[in-house]
Order: C-alpha cells, then structure tokens, then sequence
C-alpha cells in the first residue's frame, strides 16, 4: 500500500473525522473507500469502461475516427455510462 499526503479545506478534515469515528474505524479506511467509489473501484467491481463496446456500434468507420469516439466518451457527451 502507497502512503499518500492530502491537503484537505478545515470542514472536509472534520467530515473525515466525524465520520470515521461514526464508523469506530480510521481516517484512512474512510478516505480510501470514498476515493475508490469516486474513482468506480469500489466493492471490488471492475470499473466500467464507457468505450468498451465502440466496435459493436455497426459503423465501418470506428478505426478511423477512434480518437474522436474516445475524446466524447471521456467528456460525457453520449450521455451514456
């Protein structure tokens, strides 16, 4: 496991700390689990993968315009997820 040091603004420190002596458990545990499922790793899921299935869409161009695919896949323009 990597240590990692966070600035936090004074009410988010304190939300951390509340709510990991609500949980009788440590800042650390708390911190971790909420970055995972911000990141989509949390519960032990694979992350979803928004571009997973581009080559299943019918179109004989998805090679060539891959990088433009991914580019509004990334940004949330498909309004998928």
């Amino acid at each position: 496991m990597k240590r990692t040091s966070l600035s936090l603004p004074d009410d988010l420190a304190q939300a951390l700390s509340r709510e990991a002596r609500r949980r009788c458990t440590s800042v650390s545990d708390v911190a971790r689990e909420a970055l995972a499922r911000q990141m989509g790793l949390s519960l032990g899921q694979p992350r979803e993968l928004p571009f997973a299935a581009v080559g299943n869409s019918g179109a004989s161009d998805t090679a060539r315009d891959m990088e433009e695919l991914l580019r509004r896949e990334w940004d949330g323009e498909t309004g998928r997820r």
